[in-house]
């Protein structure tokens, strides 16, 4: 597949523009958490810089690389594009940025009452999972992968939205801290079942759901998407469909990608809920009063008595 991919140019594989993005927010970070911290307290740790740096690289990886493009060539690869997306990439962020910096965000006046209510735990479990699962009823796929301005606010909204879902479970500042260590494991359980109709309606349909995927006119739109016009309208007579990159058959594809979707699920949910027991565990462990000394005058005394 990489050899046929080569066809739609390095704009198209490797988002140039998207690369500068990426970039800026970079120095964006650098800033915030270097020259332009109020205090040393937003100054970001070397564990935090992994973290959030991380994260940018997995943007680019799933929004400026090939995986991109063979999103919209493959069910396959966009599910896995999915995953990594909104449920790895947030996560990375939240926690690689200092509190300090979010407290600067979160305390403003304005943003304070909105982002206080779109972050209770019950409502952002339900909008992530409610948008994500409406986001592939056939109907609406098919439609927002035909208009790009469709397509950026669904993408951006239920990324919005899975910020808010993991604000609520990994809290960057003390004021969004609602939730205790069982009320949280209990957020990503819930999490994991909501969107569990949506991969069975994918894994077990006996037909392919998508007519991005399935018709020719519909797969081309979803391709101007990400592949520059030009480039596109000189290839329109030699591509018709997926089958041009993979030989695996449609319905296949869909049904890998609901279960790529339900697997990455499970275990990035089963890794943060490890996390969340054990860090739960060594708090209460470490907080456990010790044994009292006994006394050498005292040990006398029981021996007396």
């Amino acid at each position: 597949m990489w050899l046929e991919l080569q066809i739609f140019g390095f704009r198209a594989l490797w988002s140039p523009f998207y690369m500068i993005f990426v970039a800026v927010l970079a120095l964006v970070y650098f800033y915030l958490t270097g020259p332009g911290r109020r205090n040393d307290k937003e100054k970001a740790t070397g564990f935090q810089q992994i973290t959030f740096f991380s994260g940018l690289v997995l943007l680019y990886i799933v929004k400026g690389s090939p995986i991109d493009l063979m999103a919209h060539i493959m069910f396959a690869a966009h599910m896995t594009q999915m995953a990594l997306y909104y449920l790895v990439f947030p996560f990375l962020i939240i926690n690689g940025v200092p509190g300090e910096v979010w407290r600067r965000i979160f305390d403003r006046p304005v943003i304070r009452p909105f982002l206080k209510f779109i972050t209770k735990p019950l409502l952002s479990l339900l909008l992530f999972s409610g948008f994500f699962s409406m986001y592939h009823v056939p109907a609406v796929f098919d439609f927002a992968k035909s208009n790009e301005i469709v397509h950026a606010g669904f993408s951006t909204t239920i990324l919005f939205f899975a910020f808010c879902m993991w604000v609520s479970v990994f809290p960057p500042t003390e004021g969004v801290d609602r939730l205790g260590p069982l009320l949280k494991i209990g957020i990503i359980f819930g999490s994991g079942v909501l969107l569990t109709p949506a991969c069975a309606l994918i894994i077990f349909s006996d037909a392919p759901l998508y007519a991005t995927y399935t018709q020719s006119g519909a797969w081309m739109d979803a391709l101007s998407l990400c592949v520059p016009t030009g480039v596109l309208e000189g290839l329109a007579g030699s591509l018709n469909g997926p089958e041009f990159f993979t030989s695996m058959p449609l319905l296949q594809d869909q049904q890998l990608g609901g279960i790529i979707m339900k697997i990455m699920q499970e275990v990035i949910f089963a890794a943060i809920i490890g996390h969340i027991f054990f860090s739960w565990f060594n708090k209460e462990r470490n907080t456990i009063d010790p044994i009292p000394e006994v006394t050498m005058e005292q040990n006398e005394y029981v021996q007396e008595r």
